[in-house]
């Protein structure tokens, strides 16, 4: 089957009680037993639910893998990842990490759990390679990154990473399942704020772990129940939702971010745009090869930071909001708002910078709306 098909068939077959065409929410926290130790899959709601594992099963065959696993946020399922290593073991990260990955490694995991990272440029293969040490357990990739949505070469990174002896975990977050499948370039596991494009209506949170591994898959749903960081059922019918119109809002996210970041680049007022459909961006090419389509992230520096708090404050149409990835268009000052745990370190993002997550409205209103505020 073609991914859109999957995105609306693959665990989502008819209820067959009353032949529902969605996949029921299964509200409930516990599971009648005909006798002690003999039910009908499900015991406890921690452990499983069937809206659950519809979600997992659509999201694993998105992704081309063997198994996917659902948590109640993105950041959950990152903390659960992080179990299955061990005190001084060793993280390497991206020069621009999410804030929020940054903070659970810097000021929880770091302190708590005994874990080693490093960050450093992930699209310079060498300096990889420099950062990569015996006690390396995982590699973790952004790409596009945010908020300045570098490229990563997938495929050449997990290289150098196998070389190692390390797993490669790629955030797949930007992209989704639609524009790109890092398991395909040969990444050992995939990771998404469910938040963000998965869900794409800015009504539920959730996060998921995606592999092809049978063992690391048996060990993260031990995880998964132990540590219980669960979406309820109703999260997952709604990225199950989520899902069935993917393919056609990422085609529509793409298709505005590149009018958008084509206008920007040509205003007077920009310094510089971000976004990798841009033929100047430096990770063009990478993403040409390894993306379906560039998404919908546009990030773009003023000269100062001032303007760029009068940007996000003056326009209409974008809302002045954090997250991104829904169907309504919004914009923010990542340095005040999304990266706030990164500032005063070497992650710390330009205060001139405004991020725009574009979404699927006409896009003439939102060039009129920018150009507005940037008047």
């Amino acid at each position: 089957m073609r991914f859109e098909t999957k995105a609306i068939h693959e665990g989502q077959e008819p209820e067959p009680a009353y032949g529902s065409v969605n996949v029921p929410i299964y509200q409930t926290s516990t599971y009648a037993q005909t006798a002690v130790g003999e039910h009908k899959g499900y015991e406890y709601a921690r452990t499983g639910n069937p809206t659950r594992t519809a979600l997992e099963t659509a999201l694993a065959a998105l992704e081309e893998a063997n198994g996917a696993l659902c948590f109640g946020s993105g950041m959950a399922a990152e903390a659960t990842f992080f179990h299955l290593l061990q005190p001084g073991d060793h993280v390497v990260v991206g020069d621009d990490v999410y804030g929020g990955t940054y903070r659970l490694l810097a000021r929880v995991l770091a302190q708590s759990a005994g874990l080693e990272f490093d960050s450093v440029d992930l699209t310079d293969l060498e300096a990889l390679r420099k950062a990569v040490r015996e006690e390396t357990r995982v590699v973790w990739v952004e790409t596009p990154t945010n908020p300045l949505l570098k490229v990563v070469d997938i495929a050449a990174v997990t290289v150098v990473v196998h070389e190692a002896g390390a797993w490669c975990v790629v955030d797949n977050t930007f992209a989704s399942p639609y524009l790109q499948q890092p398991l395909l370039l040969g990444a050992d596991m995939v990771v998404h704020s469910a938040t963000k494009y998965l869900g794409g209506h800015s009504d539920v949170v959730g996060g998921c772990l995606i592999a092809n591994d049978q063992d690391m898959l048996d060990r993260l749903k031990f995880l998964q129940n132990a540590v219980g960081a669960v979406p309820g059922p109703l999260d997952c019918f709604l990225v199950l939702r989520g899902l069935k119109t993917l393919a056609l809002r990422m085609e529509a996210h793409s298709r505005n971010a590149q009018r958008v970041a084509e206008f920007l680049s040509s205003h007077p007022k920009v310094k510089q745009v971000y976004y990798p459909g841009l033929p100047s961006h430096p990770g063009h090419e990478v993403a040409k090869r390894q993306m379906r389509g560039f998404s919908g992230m546009v990030s773009f520096d003023m000269d100062t930071e001032q303007a760029a708090h009068e940007v996000c404050r003056r326009t209409k149409l974008f809302y002045l909001a954090e997250s991104l990835g829904g169907v309504e268009s919004l914009i923010e000052h990542p340095g005040r708002m999304t990266h706030m745990s990164v500032a005063g370190s070497p992650l710390e993002v330009p205060a001139t910078l405004v991020r725009l997550s574009v979404g699927i409205e006409h896009p003439d209103d939102l060039i009129e709306d920018l150009d507005r505020a940037l008047s």
